[in-house]
């Protein structure tokens, strides 16, 4: 009788010694040589075991030391916004059929998994006016990221321009990825972008990274005139409001979709959105749910393309992406759906009206202005009279959630953004804080 050395791990020692042998090391430790000693099992020092009624109220205590959207006025956005999410999105993600799916990206899935994936496209693709859309990407980040090397593959160049006005985090994603395969990656101004013949694509945020709705038209012109690529990292819920970015002529259209149905959390899950020209399919990553006809006519839904390296050789893959992002992406579709047309353009119209007016409030405070001109749609920059660090630390001693600190970009620089959320007496109280705090602020530093 074989005799395994723990029931879940299905080696015998004697297996386990002829694979040591077959690599050439005499245990498994030897394995781990390169990690000095005292990082290799350090001390966890965890506390000593509660019963469950104790435990539940010690990780009460800690959840209510954190400061939520929920109990506290919110102006943070900057690629993650507070948005209500209505009951049925939930309810109907939280059903088994959808909850509990395993690899849901499998030939044999369900049929309405299938079909949730195919509306998931489908309105992508009507959202941002482009004609083919992929399943989901892990986020936004990871879209636009996936677009860089997509576009290198397309045009056979090996150069990447980011437009300076990108969210930086997006770039420093964009440069992560695209590292490892010897791509250059150069960052230049909105007013002048430097394309030339090397150029594989040039890279735009819409709207970009404060705020502000970037001239998508010339940018495709610039782009195209070197035959480079147009891409674009666009707000799925401003598409619901102004002319999407394929209407403009780009060439691959990428954008996170956690503002649609998919509550704010530190890390994710989210999804994000990739979507191109249908010329340029074969080289989109990720998934494709096709629909057709079975030998009887009936309505059917297929994987229909998939150049990932789990169903195609791993040198012609076009993407190594595995974790599937339907449950998110099935949640998106439900939030479309349940809204519609006309209930997202409300919300995008609330949100661009909240927004305007918190503008209009903040730039008449004495003290504070906004530098930047422009057309934007949710999110706005405020140069304050003291650092935001200081002004977000006193917001938070009057239950505000204030911009985020952009000062390494522009001097006591703010980002504030407004979604559907904050109600007027919020946004009145944001700007009354803020007045109050530059009224104290002399007083507390000549102190």
């Amino acid at each position: 009788m074989t005799t395994f050395a723990h029931p879940y791990l299905p080696l015998t020692p004697q297996q386990r010694q002829e694979m040591l042998q077959a690599i050439g090391v005499a245990s498994a430790e030897e394995l781990f040589a390169d990690i000095p000693p005292a990082y290799r099992n350090p001390p966890l020092h965890l506390p000593p075991p509660l019963a469950e009624m104790d435990l539940r109220r010690e990780l009460e205590a800690l959840a209510n030391e954190n400061i939520t959207p929920t109990s506290y006025a919110c102006f943070l956005g900057a690629g993650a916004y507070r948005r209500y999410i209505p009951s049925i999105v939930r309810a109907l993600t939280s059903r088994g059929e959808f909850l509990t799916s395993y690899t849901p990206y499998q030939p044999e899935v369900a049929q309405g998994t299938l079909q949730a994936t195919y509306e998931f496209q489908s309105m992508v693709c009507l959202l941002t006016g482009m004609e083919v859309a992929n399943a989901g990407m892990y986020d936004g980040a990871t879209a636009l990221a996936e677009a860089a090397l997509m576009a290198c593959r397309v045009t056979g160049r090996t150069h990447i321009a980011l437009l300076d006005t990108l969210n930086p985090r997006y770039r420093e994603v964009v440069e992560t990825y695209t590292r490892p395969q010897a791509l250059t990656v150069a960052t230049v101004p909105v007013s002048a972008p430097q394309v030339d013949e090397r150029t594989a694509c040039l890279i735009a945020q819409w709207p970009n990274f404060f705020g502000y709705l970037e001239d998508l038209e010339r940018l495709a012109q610039v782009a195209h005139a070197r035959g480079a690529l147009l891409v674009v990292s666009a707000d799925p819920l401003a598409c619901a409001l102004f002319k999407p970015p394929g209407h403009y002529g780009a060439d691959i259209v990428t954008g996170e979709c956690q503002g649609l149905g998919v509550p704010l959390s530190f890390g994710g899950p989210y999804v994000g959105l990739f979507t191109c020209r249908e010329r340029y399919l074969r080289q989109m990553p990720g998934r494709v749910v096709g629909k057709t006809v079975d030998a009887q006519g009936r309505i059917g839904y297929v994987l229909t393309l998939q150049t990932r390296e789990q169903h195609i050789r791993r040198e012609r893959a076009t993407s190594n992406i595995c974790t599937s992002q339907a449950l998110i992406a099935t949640a998106v579709a439900i939030y479309l759906a349940a809204l519609g047309k006309q209930g997202l353009r409300t919300v995008a119209e609330l949100v661009w009206h909240k927004a305007h007016y918190a503008a209009r409030l903040v730039s008449a405070i004495p003290g504070y202005r906004l530098p930047l001109q422009g057309v934007f749609f949710q999110e706005f920059v405020v140069q304050c009279p003291i650092a935001p660090a200081e002004i977000n630390r006193r917001l938070l001693q009057r239950r505000i959630i204030g911009g985020l600190d952009i000062s390494p970009l522009i001097p006591n620089g703010m980002l504030v953004c407004v979604t559907e959320m904050n109600t007027r007496q919020e946004i009145e109280s944001f700007a009354h804080a803020l007045a109050e705090v530059a009224q104290q602020a002399p007083a507390r530093h000549g102190g």
